[in-house]
């Protein structure tokens, strides 16, 4: 082999050796409980917490670019495969005490500000399902993608922002502050969910992007714990993304109904629509009620309209056309008066558009005999 061969392999080791090593020394700074930590966890607590109350999306989402937890939980993953324990101790430590901070502040904001009730940002957090652990897992391993490679540095913010640890551990805080003990519950699924999806995320990027830990990737009782404990988190996330998968479609279904219900109460002769006096405005169905409640606004030129006899006329034919699901009608009009002077009208030669023929009526039907 030639000597510069030999020379340009060993510079080439030196290198990735040197380049590990700071890579090392990078992520054993980020695993330490530091003022800094301290100070950024604080104040993303009291935005975030301040924000869920507000219920102001945009101040939560400036809490989420500040909150610093991403990095201890890099650390934890790349421990994991460096199979040092202590390290990895000392990082889930760090993390650990940011959740204890942030708690016990959003406790404490909770109980100053005292709201009687709570908003969707607070609300959003507390039902988990699959479509959260599926964005851990990528932003986790993004994260870790531009952690090594230091020109997609400028993805970690707008990672933050995807998936978010501080503010489910503030809901936690606000939530127990007011004794929602099962709403409280259902933040912690969030933030457990986020925590081990980035952390696994991270892994399986730095196993695929460094040959050095690819083997501990399958061999690491840490790293396979993890996986596991991601795994069992299936259960209640599937159960909940099942339940908003039913109740999506159960609510296009009632978007549907509604829909054809004012086509035919619009265009049907036998209903609201067909009668010149009656201009239907909108429906709207109550689908709480038993039987479903269709509530129609309509406006009328004559104040007697509609009679009682023709809501119940319409009712038939829709429960008729809707069977066997039966619906109430209730309608709703307002009058309007109809003012202008007589005016003669114009001889057929000036006619721009000829008046519509009128349909001829139905033979009335006769019984046998007749």
């Amino acid at each position: 082999m030639p000597a510069g061969a030999t020379v340009s392999s060993s510079s080439s080791n030196a290198s990735e050796d040197d380049r590990l090593e700071a890579l090392r020394l990078e992520f054993e700074q980020e695993a330490s409980f530091s003022q800094v930590f301290v100070v950024l966890t604080v104040g993303a607590t009291l935005i975030a917490t301040l924000g869920l109350l507000a219920n102001s999306p945009g101040v939560v989402i400036g809490a989420m670019v500040v909150a610093p937890w991403i990095l201890p939980l890099q650390a934890m993953a790349f421990e994991i495969l460096r199979g040092r324990v202590p390290m990895f101790l000392r990082a889930l430590r760090t993390l650990l005490l940011g959740v204890v901070i942030c708690v016990l502040l959003a406790m404490g904001v909770s109980h100053l500000v005292a709201l009687p009730s709570f908003g969707s940002e607070v609300l959003n957090r507390t039902s988990p399902n699959l479509l959260d652990l599926g964005v851990a897992l990528v932003a986790g391993a993004v994260a870790m993608y531009a952690k090594l490679r230091k020109e997609a540095i400028s993805a970690l913010a707008g990672l933050a922002i995807a998936v978010a640890l501080v503010p489910p551990m503030c809901v936690v805080g606000i939530l127990v502050a007011s004794s929602y003990w099962m709403e409280a519950y259902g933040a912690l699924l969030l933030f457990t969910t986020n925590l081990l999806g980035i952390m696994v995320g991270a892994m399986a990027t730095l196993g695929t992007l460094e040959k050095v830990y690819r083997r501990r990737l399958y061999h690491s009782h840490l790293g396979i714990t993890s996986v596991a404990l991601t795994a069992l988190l299936l259960i209640p996330l599937g159960s909940s993304f099942f339940r908003l998968l039913n109740q999506a479609r159960r609510e296009a279904k009632a978007q549907q109904l509604e829909t054809t219900i004012e086509q035919q109460l619009r265009t049907s002769t036998i209903t609201l629509g067909g009668d010149p006096g009656i201009d239907l405005m909108d429906l709207k169905i109550d689908w709480q009620k038993n039987p479903p409640l269709i509530r129609a606004r309509v406006r009328v030129t004559d104040p007697q309209l509609p009679t009682s006899k023709q809501v119940a006329a319409v009712q038939n034919f829709i429960n008729k056309s809707q069977a066997p699901l039966h619906f109430r009608l209730v309608v709703q009009r307002t009058a309007v008066d109809l003012i202008g002077p007589e005016t003669a009208p114009n001889p057929p030669a000036l006619e721009v558009l000829p008046p519509a023929p009128v349909p001829p009526l139905p033979l009335k039907q006769t019984r046998q005999g007749e």
